[in-house]
């Protein structure tokens, strides 16, 4: 692979620190930045904000004093509670890439770099799609939180030269300057919660070095990620969107769309959130040594990694009532009681009602609800019973 300059990635890559003042400048002068965030603060807190903002030095700083500060009094605000484990998967001193399930649009990447930072580790970069960056002032913060460009959308010859250059910076940030890297295992939140690695993904992140994908794929160090949302505040966003879907073969989320799923998992209730690190893969990357078929390579590599991920849920008490009611069986009554069971039942209900739709399918989206907090209890078991 050859070692491409630092400015080839000019057009993706975060801002560095040498460039954070014109982008804090950028940003505090932009009146739109204003208007969406006075309504929420009051206004010494806004003359604090803008004050810390320009104090601001390094991306180290604005993290610091901006961004942690800021999603650790939401997560205050959400009654939001973090724990995490298997810490000992992570080392210091060794880059990694971070695979993880996709529950929410922004805040899965950022529960990551809350706690890195808590636990005094260096943040890790982001993969975020183009789509979310319309606006400017919200494309230069996130930027300023290490987040790199993921085109989409785009032409096809424009695609296929795009993911070329994606895949040789994840490598080079990687390889070259040992900075770690999160990225969802899929395009595209999982709607019913049945996480799946694409392999267009791993075909991506392996393209830096073509002739050799196994290769390519260990030298990236995997870990996958698993997080696990006691309550999905999109919920019944994603349960509308799915049968709008089946609707309209042809519906699309708009822009808007994007927006209100943004602002709905940020600012709604979540419950707990458990964020468990999986085995490192090389150990059964390296049980493929000889094979030289891409598409087994990429596919094997995907169901080692969903295993993993799988086999790291962490479950709520209605994730156990999902599952009952999904599969019509009794596996785990002792799990849960009535009382459980019927405060379940007054959830759904209640995120049902929030749907607004025409030909409004009660049954269809009680079902689409179930299957998301079910789900992860099918596929842990699936995944049990082939490590036995």
């Amino acid at each position: 692979m050859e070692n491409k300059s630092i400015d080839f990635f000019d057009d993706i890559r975060p801002i560095r620190d040498h460039e954070v003042e014109v982008a804090i400048h950028k940003i505090t002068s932009d009146p739109y930045f204003r208007q969406t965030v006075v309504p929420y603060i009051e206004a010494a807190t806004w003359k604090n904000l803008i004050q810390t903002m320009e104090r601001c030095k390094t991306v180290y700083d604005f993290q610091r004093t901006v961004s942690m500060p800021i999603l650790l009094k939401l997560f205050d605000v959400t009654q939001t509670k973090i724990n995490s484990s298997n810490w000992i998967y992570t080392r210091d001193d060794k880059s990694h890439l971070y695979i993880s399930n996709h529950r929410d649009i922004v805040l899965d990447a950022a529960v990551l770099n809350i706690l890195m930072f808590l636990n005094r580790r260096e943040t890790v970069e982001v993969a975020v799609g183009d789509n979310l960056l319309i606006i400017p002032w919200v494309a230069d913060i996130v930027r300023l939180n290490k987040s790199f460009i993921v085109r989409r959308n785009l032409p096809i010859k424009q695609l296929l030269e795009n993911i070329q250059h994606l895949s040789e910076y994840i490598s080079q940030t990687i390889i070259d300057r040992n900075q770690s890297i999160w990225i969802a295992q899929r395009e595209g939140r999982a709607k019913d919660a049945n996480d799946r690695t694409q392999i267009s993904v791993l075909k991506m992140l392996s393209l830096y070095d073509k002739g050799n994908p196994l290769e390519a794929l260990k030298k990236l160090n995997i870990i996958p990620l698993t997080l696990s949302y006691e309550y999905d505040p999109c919920d019944y966003l994603k349960a509308k969107e799915s049968q709008l879907k089946r609707d309209d073969p042809e519906y699309k989320k708009t822009f808007f769309d994007d927006v209100e799923n943004m602002k709905t998992g940020i600012m709604g209730f979540k419950g707990r959130i458990h964020l468990q690190f999986g085995r490192p893969i090389n150990d059964k990357l390296e049980k493929m040594e000889g094979e030289t078929n891409r598409s087994t390579i990429l596919s094997n590599a995907a169901a080692i990694i969903d295993k993993e991920m799988h086999l790291n849920y962490h479950f709520y008490t209605h994730n156990y009532i999902a599952y009952d009611l999904m599969t019509s069986t009794q596996t785990f009554t002792s799990k849960y009681n009535m009382v459980d069971r019927h405060n379940f039942d007054k959830y759904l209900t209640k995120q049902i009602d929030k749907i607004e739709i025409e030909n409004k399918d009660e049954d269809y989206l009680h079902s689409k609800l179930i299957e998301m907090y079910g789900n992860t209890v099918k596929n842990y078991l699936a995944a049990q019973e082939s490590e036995s």
